[in-house]
């Protein structure tokens, strides 16, 4: 995609959604680390229900290690991969405890350390906490920038690295937010929304889905 492209593609998306957020639920940095860290392979929405009830009883790594294993099992047992999950919550917890001052780190290196946390989660937790320049590829964005052009790769480091190169001010702070509600809402996988798309005439994706109206036609 050209420059000027990439420019009014996340011109367009900005003017639609001038403050873009995470829909994950939280009212801390920790939380938010939990949070995007039981998101993997599961929903927003699914992940929020989950936590809602946690979250009014846990907001500090303390909290959460007081808890316990089995009632935090109990209380995300709704989320994919809970038993997993629930034991990588309460090993980050207990490091943050012990080698953080119970402290969520501003640092991506130190994050990834963390127990069940890697690239992605780390740079969601960098932007979304901490107001950093990231780009965290979840299967939306990895589709979305393969798909329109906008940065192509085979891994999601790959485009990470081209969205972190391809992506011009002021757009850098809340470009992944834009990208992931896109690919969630309107580029979807199965069956891309394009005849609603506002930046469809800027993507190289050519089998364009028509309207509904026309299919059934």
């Amino acid at each position: 995609m050209k420059k000027a492209d990439v420019f009014e593609f996340y011109r367009r998306l900005a003017e639609a959604n001038p403050h873009p957020k995470t829909e994950l639920e939280s009212g801390n940095a920790y939380q938010l680390l939990v949070a995007v860290v039981l998101s993997a392979q599961a929903t927003d929405a699914g992940v929020n229900k989950a936590t809602r009830a946690l979250f009014a009883e846990v907001k500090t790594p303390e909290q959460m290690v007081a808890l316990g294993l089995d009632a935090l099992k109990q209380h995300i047992r709704t989320i994919g991969l809970f038993n997993t999950k629930a034991k990588n919550v309460i090993a980050l917890s207990e490091a943050l405890v012990a080698d953080h001052d119970s402290a969520v780190p501003n640092d991506r290196d130190a994050l990834e350390r963390l127990p069940g946390v890697g690239r992605k989660t780390a740079n969601v937790v960098m932007n979304v906490a901490f107001g950093a320049e990231t780009f965290a590829v979840d299967t939306h964005i990895f589709r979305v920038g393969n798909r329109t052009g906008l940065a192509r790769g085979k891994t999601p480091l790959a485009v990470e690295l081209k969205l972190d190169k391809a992506t011009p001010q002021p757009f850098r702070l809340h470009a992944h937010h834009w990208l992931i509600l896109h690919g969630r809402y309107v580029c979807k996988a199965r069956r891309p929304e394009c005849w609603r798309c506002i930046v469809a005439d800027l993507c190289a994706f050519k089998p364009k889905t028509p309207p509904p109206k026309a299919l059934a036609a």
